[in-house]
């Protein structure tokens, strides 16, 4: 089922077909070629490329594909459908989609159970967006702000926001009383060799969604995701360090120690925690 998009402008519903869609007060929007919506205006951007840029894109494509982050994926998917199973034809939107890794997981798990469901992602950065419709183009992919979300408000049974800021105002604004909110995080010891090797001294964020989402979510579970995996030489190695915030930050005699490396065995530790909107 197509997935009910609202204008970006004044939040009104938006209707149409494949190719062009308009709201009640003569908003109008176009597909791009790629499949997607482009709902992002131009009050909303802070650059004139926001969000990741291709070459980030990119690599975090290529690194994922070899599959080291898989495991996590599928407990994603397979918590998201467990969720998903308790609604009739829930409204699930990912938040902060990237190049749709996750969320095509989730379909393919969506898929298996044989549930009506209607799914979509969304993510600032249109290099991102596009490659997330490569992934599929049954789902419904969107260019726009997470701060500013082209969705009705409280039409929504679930959000997943993986690994991306958290907005409680918007978050409680566009979900369902009782609807759930499904987020990842790193943990403590997430990639914490790699850490080891860039940085003087490790800093631990002690990072606590609750006290972020405050008053209008409540925590229902948090699940830790933990396990390693090899990098099995230096072009993983660079791949995986393109993805992250880290390669932003590494000084050259950082990157000359990583540049020796045959091989860096890894920690994925990541959480899994559960809000229901208040």
């Amino acid at each position: 089922m197509t997935f009910q998009l609202n204008c970006p402008v004044c939040l009104e519903p938006l209707q149409g077909d494949k190719k062009h869609l308009e709201c009640p007060n003569r908003h109008s929007y176009d597909a791009a070629k790629q499949g997607y919506w482009n709902l992002l205006l131009a009050n909303q951007k802070r650059s004139k490329d926001p969000g990741d840029n291709a070459e980030m894109v990119q690599a975090r494509r290529k690194f994922l594909a070899l599959g080291h982050y898989q495991p996590l994926a599928d407990t994603i998917a397979e918590r998201l459908a467990d969720l998903a199973a308790q609604q009739d034809t829930p409204r699930i939107l990912d938040m902060g989609c990237g190049e749709g890794y996750y969320t095509h997981r989730m379909q393919q798990r969506l898929e298996i159970t044989g549930n009506d469901y209607q799914l979509a992602g969304l993510d600032i950065s249109k290099h991102a967006v596009k490659a997330a419709c490569n992934q599929t183009k049954a789902l419904t992919w969107m260019v726009a702000s997470g701060a500013r979300m082209p969705v009705a408000d409280a039409s929504l049974d679930l959000l997943t926001v993986l690994f991306s800021r958290l907005m409680p105002e918007e978050f409680s604004r566009i979900l369902k009383p009782g609807a759930e909110l499904l987020i990842a995080y790193p943990g403590e010891d997430h990639l914490i060799e790699l850490r080891d090797l860039i940085y003087d001294e490790v800093r631990h964020s002690g990072f606590k969604p609750e006290s972020v989402l405050g008053e209008q979510f409540e925590l229902v579970s948090t699940e830790p995701v933990k396990y390693s995996f090899t990098l099995p030489d230096e072009i993983q190695i660079s791949q995986l360090l393109a993805m992250t915030p880290h390669g932003w930050r590494i000084n050259q005699a950082a990157r000359d120690r990583l540049a020796k490396l045959n091989s860096l065995e890894l920690t994925l530790d990541v959480s899994l925690a559960r809000f229901k909107r208040r």
